[in-house]
């Protein structure tokens, strides 16, 4: 039987133990004894061995990232295991080691049929079926010739596959410069994963004479190369680089072609410049066949007290408006702690050169990254330009706002520009403890409005307000009782009079109201589970006397809407023009189903009405005084009595009409990663100055097609998973689609593909479709036709998770051998 001892010598050479006295395990030692250097062999029965048993020799397990800050005098220190079917050597020379041979330095190990070790200069050769693994990077084949600690030499017929990102692939000899860089001479570059197929083929490739790879910089570049899919050459991309990992560097993108409705055909070249860890760009040339040339471009930068994004495009000349159009996007933000206190910055600024441009460009055309050519944010109809400085120290809070809009108007479908508010400024003072359990607080502001005289029939002016208010909760396990006193006053000074002559107006209006409620708990049991049962019943009363404010402007102001949030309010209106003249009972109840264990809310039942005990004669401009006596009734319900299914409704109901005037009814069903289902219904029949009549149904989802088939949906990533994406919007009052996004995914173990088609609705009467298409090398790069899809499925799809989202890290652990 044979039996193996080890042999540990290190280099500063202490007393030898009496485990070492034998005559061969002394000669071993005594050959090795000039490097540290640690043997393990395999001896015959007829050979001596040790008197005690020695414990084997544990691998040193350090990170690359550790041992490369370790000084170089330190890592030459680090000792060398060697073991195998039989270890010859010469002192302070060399050590030969046949039959399954090994090894180990640091976080590099070496197998090998047949290995040469040179001590003096730390150089292994090796042959037959050879593997290194180098900190979970493994590399296979049948010639070595390497410095072991300078990781310095060449591999001939190898194979290498990276832990971090599985990249893999074939050389015929790969060049070791340092334990970071290396040289892959006739060599492949893919991340598919090998199935048990003996023909398997990667549905991705690159080929390439040379390829260099930095893993210290996670950049591969490749000179001669040539992309295949399927097999099929589709990029002769000749010299590129790509990452071996998600870390951001220097570059061309990949292009984007596309075909839009408005647009025609599209191509964008992007660069994206890492310019440090805290600062990139991205600069855009594009193309488009009906258009002419463009150029986008954004620049980000982040420190710790400040961050920011400047984004610029420009289109010299547009054959399809005969005219200049440009775009630009100003985003800043600070923070700065002072002995005064906290002080804030933030500007916001978005400027477009004409009224056409959310119409042109709407959506986005391209989504490369963060940045890129024709921003979404600018295909909104109404743009900010808005700066704000903010102080805040203990109870007190001050800001100063600007915030100038520019609208882009529709002939077709005009819009009012809300006021431009040129400046404001806030104060809030919130007193945190006050005795006899009274909160209270006060603010005040002033603003000067402004806005274009051609869509507003009364005048600009300055407003000032102030208000006060202070309340007592009553709070108990059982219930809450909370009086509440406001009182506002505002001032007006207009730049033209008002219809009776007068350019000042005051107003002065107090508030009282008083919010109870009660919570009664009780254990039930429903559908075989066990719940905790509550019943709440809530009363809201609130009075404000009347004043005539017929003829003050409206700045800021309209309704709220009629929901479970703002029936127990006190003001029928948000914002500072209209206080309305309220004398008001509110009654509601509340039943909930509650887990007892975790106090998740299963179930929700609700239900509220308003009694009026006099006309509310402040309104908006042109709406009726509300005399109404008896609300609508509010009901609500919620039903989440798994994690898998979800219900949510709301329904205005007219008791005397006995039909509902608006009505969301809102169902969810996601039984696990990439499946969920959405529907909604919403009809609205109120006809106010913020809603119009409308009714609408809503689905959406993204489904496995292979679930659907019968195949489970989770087949592994190797044999592929195909996908449906979508979401439909229809009008039942138009009769028509208003948004339509359909598409379809497939998910492989190395790239994803997608094809999309959207069109959106931009005005009455016209609309833009677009054929997306995208292909996702992972570990190498998006390659897309049209707009990124990706950003509009994340966009418009409830629910939606990105395929490719939950990557595998590797364990820590992977890196040992």
């Amino acid at each position: 039987m044979d039996r193996s001892f080890l042999l540990h010598v290190p280099s500063t050479r202490p007393p030898m133990p009496a485990a070492l006295r034998r005559p061969l395990a002394r000669l071993l030692a005594l050959m090795l004894c000039g490097a540290p250097l640690a043997v393990l062999a395999q001896v015959g029965d007829g050979d001596e061995t040790p008197d005690a048993p020695v414990q084997p020799a544990p691998a040193l397990r350090t990170s690359p990232r550790l041992q490369e800050t370790l000084p170089p005098q330190v890592r030459q220190q680090l000792p060398v295991f060697v073991r195998g079917d039989r270890v010859t050597g010469q002192p302070d020379i060399r050590a030969t080691i046949e039959g399954d041979a090994e090894l180990r330095r640091g976080d590099t190990v070496i197998h090998a049929d047949h290995m040469d070790y040179d001590v003096a200069e730390d150089r292994a050769k090796a042959s037959g079926q050879v593997r290194i693994n180098r900190a979970g990077n493994l590399y296979d084949g049948t010639l070595l010739d390497l410095r072991v600690d300078a990781f310095n030499g060449f591999f001939s017929d190898a194979r290498y596959r990276f832990l971090a990102t599985q990249a893999h692939g074939e050389a015929t000899r790969v060049d070791f410069i340092d334990h970071d860089r290396s040289v892959v001479h006739n060599g492949t570059y893919t991340t598919c994963q090998r199935d048990n197929e003996a023909s398997w083929q990667p549905d991705w490739i690159i080929r390439a004479k040379t390829i260099h790879l930095d893993q210290a910089e996670d950049v591969g570049h490749a000179e001669g190369s040539v992309l295949e899919f399927k097999g099929v050459p589709i990029l002769p991309v000749g010299s590129i680089s790509f990452p071996l990992s998600d870390r951001r560097k220097s570059g061309l993108l990949p292009p984007t072609i596309g075909l839009n409705s408005v647009s025609g055909v599209e191509y964008a070249q992007p660069y994206y410049w890492n310019i440090a860890p805290n600062r990139d760009a991205t600069i855009t040339p594009v193309l488009m066949s009906r258009r002419g040339v463009a150029l986008g471009s954004e620049f980000r930068y982040l420190e710790p007290r400040y961050s920011g994004e400047l984004t610029a495009d420009i289109m010299p000349r547009d054959e399809l408006r005969k005219r200049d159009r440009w775009a630009y996007g100003v985003k800043h933000r600070a923070a700065l702690d002072t002995p005064a206190g906290d002080v804030a910055l933030g500007v916001d600024v978005r400027r477009v050169s004409d009224d056409d441009y959310w119409r042109d460009f709407t959506p986005r055309l391209f989504s490369h990254g963060s940045g890129g050519a024709i921003q979404s944010q600018y295909v909104q109809r109404l743009l900010p330009g808005q700066a704000s400085l903010n102080w805040a120290r203990g109870e007190h809070a001050l800001s100063l706002n600007t915030l100038k809009w520019q609208t882009l108007q529709d002939v077709t479908s005009p819009i009012t520009p809300p006021y431009d508010r040129l400046p404001q400024l806030h104060w809030r003072y919130q007193p945190l403890q006050l005795a006899g359990g009274f909160d209270a607080s006060v603010e005040a502001d002033a603003t000067a409005f402004h806005a274009d005289r051609r869509y507003y029939a009364q005048p600009n002016g300055k407003r000032s307000y102030a208000m006060a208010q202070i309340s007592r909760p009553f709070l108990a396990p059982a219930g809450f009782i909370t009086p509440r006193l406001q009182l506002h006053a505002t001032q007006y000074q207009f730049d033209d009079p008002l219809a009776n002559g007068q350019t000042t107006a005051t107003r002065t209006l107090p508030t009282f109201s008083l919010d109870s409620g009660l919570v009664f708990e009780r254990d039930a049991r429903f559908f075989g589970g066990d719940y905790l049962q509550t019943l709440e019943p809530r009363a809201f009363y609130t009075y404000t006397p009347y004043r005539d404010q017929s003829l003050l402007p409206v700045y800021d102001t309209a309704p709220n809407d009629f929901n479970f949030a703002s029936v127990y309010t006190e003001n029928a209106f948000g914002g500072n023009d209209r206080i309305a003249d309220n004398n008001l009972f509110t009654l509601g109840v509340t039943t909930r189903l509650l887990n007892p264990d975790s106090g998740a809310e299963a179930a929700r039942f609700g239900i509220a009405q308003r009694l009026r005990f006099s006309d509310q004669r402040v309104t908006m401009p042109g709406a009726l005084p509300v005399s109404e006596r008896v609300s609508d009734v509010l009901l609500g319900a919620g039903i989440n009595w798994t994690p898998h299914w979800g219900f949510d409704s709301t329904v205005q109901y007219n008791p005397k009409t006995r039909n509902s005037q608006r009505t969301t009814v809102a169902l969810r069903y996601s039984p696990g990663s990439f499946r969920t289902l959405s529907a909604a219904y919403r009809m609205q029949k109120v006809t106010n100055l913020i809603a119009l009549p409308s009714e609408q149904v809503d689905v959406g989802w993204q489904w496995p097609l292979n679930a659907l088939g019968g195949e489970g949906g989770d087949k592994g990533r190797a044999g592929g998973r195909w996908f449906s994406v979508g979401r439909l919007n229809y009008s039942l009052q138009d009769r028509k689609l208003v948004d339509t996004i359909v598409g379809v995914e497939y998910e492989s173990c190395c790239w994803i593909g997608r094809v999309v088609l959207e069109r959106l609705q931009s005005s009455l009467i016209s609309a833009n479709t677009r054929l997306l298409f995208q292909i996702e090398f992972r570990g190498f790069s998006r390659l897309s036709l049209g707009s990124n899809p990706l950003a509009s499925l994340q966009r418009y799809v409830p629910g939606y998770q990105t395929l490719g989202d939950s990557t595998h890290q590797p364990s820590r652990f992977s890196q040992y051998d």
